[in-house]
């Protein structure tokens, strides 16, 4: 089993969070909710990355920042009409998700 981490990101409206996570390459794994008019918990993933969108309040602190390392930051760029920053380690881009998520989209580290 290969180890990692999962980081769990707050989200008012999941199946919104989902469609707009879908625009930088994630698809959605499964969904859980303990009744169903009970928050939506949803996994999305882009190749190894793995993330959790909770509409749980207590799950995760709003304004949480995240680092993306991927191979087509240009892509991610033009998707979102993002202008690409130039820094030390490589090329990035600051986004920010539907409920105020910090994201920095950068190069592979080598």
């Amino acid at each position: 089993m290969d180890e990692g981490v999962t980081p769990i990101l707050y989200t008012a409206d999941a199946e919104s969070s989902v469609a707009w996570y879908a625009r930088l390459g994630f698809v959605k794994q499964w969904e859980h909710r303990f009744e169903p008019s009970f928050p939506l918990f949803v996994c999305v993933s882009r190749g190894p990355m793995q993330l959790y969108l909770s509409e749980h309040r207590d799950d995760a602190r709003p304004d949480t920042l995240l680092y993306l390392h991927v191979r087509d930051v240009e892509a991610v760029a033009a998707e979102f009409g993002a202008v690409i920053d130039e820094a030390p380690w490589g090329q990035e881009v600051s986004l920010k998700d539907p409920d105020g998520n910090r994201l920095r989209v950068g190069s592979t580290c080598s």
